[in-house]
């Protein structure tokens, strides 16, 4: 996996070549709903300082329930992490509930943005920095006003009153409010028009270049992912099918077609075709 950002790491003079320690490591989680239903199994994955790392997948795949196992959420929807492990900057979290695992610096973005839809913008900002002084508020305050300036307009507005776009970016200016290490973000395009979609992303883009945070991004839209990610994950049925650089992802020609809607052959993608969808992928062969 390459590297990505601008991250300064305190490392030994001698060890100067060696690549960081992960900031995220899950290895091989198990995660079950209501002691029965099975949602992910034996997922593995790492995230590595300054990089932009994708979950990729169709909607049911399991990206989603990864997401809420490493932000300690899972036990809202009666969820438990059965088996293997999860390392924030490598200390173990997989047992830790969602406070602490903010506490060592990783905030989500919910799918849906959840925002607190009778408060103005101004306040749902104010609601991410609880841990925060109140000169660091100030500061994380004016650093989401400068990736967000149409959210300086519009402080005093009631969240409830914004439209999808506005949203999401009042719930992505919330998290940073807490100045993450790890900054979680799930399906951020969804329900989103394409111009604002460019636009949450080209943000998106532009925090991981201009502070180096470390990103992990949940999301449908595998073209908009792989444009901006470092390396990605597939997940399907609960598991982790392929994985790989942007790049690399982008060359294979199941990912071009399942996922990017393109296809060197013509007519490949016929009724036919896809009634053997499952069969004619050969990581699932």
């Amino acid at each position: 996996m390459r590297e990505g950002g601008t991250v300064t790491f305190m490392t030994p003079t001698i060890a100067t070549s060696a690549a960081p320690p992960p900031a995220l490591a899950i290895h091989n989680i198990q995660v079950v709903y209501g002691g029965a239903i099975e949602a992910v199994r034996d997922v593995s994955l790492e995230v590595r300082p300054g990089q932009i790392v994708a979950l990729l997948g169709s909607n049911g795949a399991g990206k989603s329930t990864v997401l809420k196992a490493v932000s300690g959420v899972l036990d809202a929807e009666d969820g438990v992490i059965e088996k293997g492990s999860i390392l924030l900057n490598g200390r173990a979290v997989e047992k830790d509930p969602a406070p602490a695992i903010v506490r060592q610096g990783m905030v989500q973005v919910p799918e849906g943005r959840r925002l607190f839809q009778t408060l103005t913008v101004d306040e749902n900002l104010i609601t991410g920095a609880h841990l925060q002084s109140a000169a660091k508020l100030a500061q994380a305050r004016d650093f989401v006003f400068s990736l967000f300036p149409r959210l300086a307009e519009m402080r005093q507005t009631t969240a409830g009153y914004l439209s999808g776009g506005e949203q999401q970016m009042v719930a992505i200016g919330r998290a940073l409010m807490s100045q993450p290490k790890i900054l979680a973000l799930d399906e951020p395009s969804l329900g989103l028009a394409p111009l604002v979609v460019s636009e949450i992303f080209r943000c998106i883009q532009t925090l991981r270049e201009t502070t180096g945070l470390t990103i992990l991004l949940v999301e449908q839209n595998a073209s908009r992912a792989l444009a901006i990610a470092d390396y990605a994950y597939i997940m399907e049925n609960g598991r982790v099918v392929m994985d790989g650089t942007s790049e690399q992802l982008r060359r294979n020609a199941d990912v071009r077609e399942f996922y990017l809607g393109l296809s060197s052959q013509p007519g490949r993608t016929s009724m036919k075709d896809v009634k053997h969808y499952k069969r004619r992928k050969r990581w699932l062969s």
